[in-house]
């Protein structure tokens, strides 16, 4: 049916536009929220880090590939986190992989939200070979979390892991909730932010911001491919914990550190995100505005009052359809379909940017309220 909504190569980009064949489309599908990657700033940034340092540290941070800009990073992120320290990795797949097999091993649990991001069940598996427990709880439900707590050995090492912003829903997890079960069975909390940095929170610090609980998240974790323009992943915690998972951490010592480009570009992102909470706020503007707008056209949206906007569909050949239709009508959405979701849960997930102008939202929403009327989803 001509239907491959995957592997689509961009040829240009300015953020909220980009260029497919020669054809401009909306980019409503990106993880940029604030527009970084493109800011001239960030790009300068970047350029200026391989006049200095070259293209790549050509070695493990272990080893040879620690240069003066991952110090500089790793102080400054602690700081804006209000941590004590924090490691950088060089990417946030290997971050998840770095953190959750060091530290959960032999008669020790992992315990996941259903929902987590790919990359945390993989971990998660991993420390499985190291004779840990993997178990799961029923997504963003303490309840369940609950549960499954009453079933594991009281001495028994427990560390939490969830998602902070949900990646298909854009969910926010209950936080408060989590904390008070954690600490009322003796566990420990990893927090993946990696789609709350920069859209809630206190500065764009996220989920435990959002709840004022950071003193209580014990390792709070992310990636800077979305708000910070880049390519990498952190994690930050107490002083002890970090230089652990610093000195022991298989996909920190055997894997190439992260360039001074990407780096470079971090730092500059991480000044900007400081320095001008306006974005953020235009950001909320953006995505509040076409969430109404969806949610007047009649689609049934997946909760959330982050970027993040997922159109239900709920049938996984009008997903590709809906897909190939806005594709056409020059608007890039991301489909999601089974086994990435679960059947009756195919989705068109949206996602927006602090740069995109009303004209590119309204063209959002007129398009998929034209094209749900004639595929009679709305």
């Amino acid at each position: 049916m001509g239907v491959y909504p995957f592997f689509h190569p961009i040829e240009e980009t300015e953020g909220p536009v980009v260029s497919f064949s020669g054809r401009e489309l909306i980019m409503a599908g990106s993880n940029n929220y604030l527009g970084l990657t493109s800011n001239e700033r960030v790009k300068e940034a970047s350029i200026d880090a391989i006049r200095k340092y070259g293209t790549s540290c050509s070695g493990s941070r272990y080893m040879t590939g620690t240069v003066n800009l991952h110090l500089e990073l790793e102080d400054r992120l602690a700081d804006f986190f209000e941590k004590e320290r924090c490691l950088l990795f060089s990417t946030g797949y290997q971050t998840g992989q770095g953190v959750i097999p060091t530290l959960v091993q032999r008669g020790e649990y992992v315990i996941c939200d259903k929902d987590n991001h790919a990359s945390l069940v993989a971990a998660s598996i991993m420390a499985v070979g190291q004779s840990a427990k993997f178990v799961r709880f029923a997504h963003n439900s303490m309840d369940d979390l609950e549960r499954v707590l009453k079933t594991i050995p009281d001495e028994a090492g427990k560390l939490i892991v969830a998602d902070g912003v949900f990646s298909v829903s854009g969910e926010i997890v209950d936080l408060p909730k989590l904390v008070e079960l954690a600490k009322a069975y003796g566990a420990r909390i990893l927090l993946d932010d990696a789609h709350a940095v920069g859209v809630i929170g206190r500065g764009g610090r996220g989920t435990p911001s959002e709840f004022n609980l950071v003193e209580e998240v014990d390792l709070i974790m992310g990636t800077f491919s979305k708000t910070f323009g880049s390519l990498g992943g952190y994690v930050v915690g107490e002083h002890d914990v970090i230089d652990y998972i610093k000195h022991n951490a298989s996909s920190l010592i055997f894997s190439a550190s992260p360039t001074p480009a990407s780096v470079a570009a971090v730092l500059a992102s991480l000044e900007i995100l400081k320095n001008e909470p306006e974005l953020i706020e235009q950001l909320v503007l953006n995505t509040d505005y076409v969430r109404q707008g969806l949610s007047e056209a009649g689609f049934r949206l997946m909760p959330s009052r982050t970027a993040i906007v997922s159109v239900i569909i709920g049938d996984q050949m009008k997903t590709l359809q809906f897909w190939k239709r806005l594709f056409e009508a020059g608007v890039y959405v991301n489909a999601f379909i089974r086994p990435g979701v679960m059947p009756g849960h195919e989705a068109l997930r949206t996602s927006f940017m602090a740069t995109h102008e009303k004209e590119h939202l309204d063209k959002v929403i007129t398009e998929f309220s034209t094209i749900g009327r004639e595929l009679g989803l709305v």
